[in-house]
């Protein structure tokens, strides 16, 4: 298969792993308004673990390549940065909503270019400084600080991006030592085990058709990880990471039709914003990376 065939390919996953990523917010966010959001997580969790474990088990080495890391201290922060994460963001959902909890996560791009620098001790240069300026005038105009327009619960999503991106750079650090397999298993291991010590204490008698969604969610959960991982082998990072953007539009279309959320105007063109500030950073590392 050629590059361009791979490209071609990889786009094509990353566009199906948005539409998969939309509907498990969706069914998160029906869940999480039900029931306890730590139960939840955990349920989903669980099933996560499970299919780690199986892929690490047929892999060269099985479980005891998979857990073996150089760098086990940064895997267990990204692990819990990850699952705490996901707890957030679904919060954040039963408190505003699909629409605007992902126009104010799309930051996270810009969030980790901000924080390269301290983090990774990458250069930044002007050109990305300026767009991560320009990509949070996005977010003012989205949050509407100092109006009564503003909700705190904003704040759940802008929290889950920063740790979002934080958990991206702990991934490219923590890449340099270990393999993405061994990531993935502390990731999806490591998070089970946390969820599961917090959520046993949540646990609530679920409904026989909530737990049908249950099931849904968690073989969504696999399904986009699984095909995010083939995106990812047949495609270069960088050329197929702005088509992420997609979740954007494909959980705010399902937040309207399933729980009759508004796109205001200034929703739309704080986004506009964001997304086109995240995409010129994408543009600049991937330039960077040619170099």
């Amino acid at each position: 298969m050629s590059a361009e065939q791979n490209t071609r390919l990889g786009i094509l996953l990353m566009i199906i792993v948005t539409v998969v990523f939309a509907l498990q917010d969706a069914l998160s966010r029906h869940l999480a308004g039900s029931y306890n959001v730590w139960m939840v997580v955990m349920i989903r969790y669980w099933f996560f673990a499970a299919f780690v474990i199986a892929l690490a088990s047929r892999a060269k080495g099985g479980l005891r390549a998979a857990i073996r890391s150089a760098s086990p201290k940064v895997q267990l922060l990204r692990s819990l940065l990850l699952a705490l994460e996901i707890v957030v963001m679904i919060t954040g959902f039963v408190h505003i909503g699909l629409v605007e909890s992902h126009a104010v996560f799309a930051t996270y791009p810009l969030l980790i270019a901000a924080l390269s620098g301290p983090v990774l001790g990458e250069k930044v240069g002007w050109r990305r400084w300026m767009a991560i300026g320009i990509g949070f005038v996005g977010v003012l105009i989205i949050l509407q600080p100092g109006s009564g327009v503003f909700k705190p619960g904003a704040l759940f999503p802008l929290a889950a991006a920063t740790m979002f991106a934080l958990y991206g750079l702990l991934t490219r650090y923590v890449g340099r030592y270990d393999a993405a397999s061994v990531s993935f298993f502390w990731t999806g291991t490591i998070g089970a085990v946390v969820m599961t010590a917090i959520g046993l204490n949540h646990w609530q008698a679920m409904l026989p058709l909530d737990w049908f969604w249950m099931g849904c969610l968690c073989c969504a959960a696999a399904l986009s990880h699984y095909l995010l991982i083939r995106a990812y082998e047949v495609a270069e990072a960088s050329a197929i990471q702005p088509f992420a953007y997609l979740q954007l539009v494909f959980a705010s279309g399902l937040g309207m039709v399933l729980f009759d959320e508004t796109l205001r105007s200034n929703v739309m063109i704080g986004s506009a914003i964001v997304v086109c500030a995240g995409l010129f950073t994408l543009w600049r590392q991937r330039l960077r990376e040619k170099r």
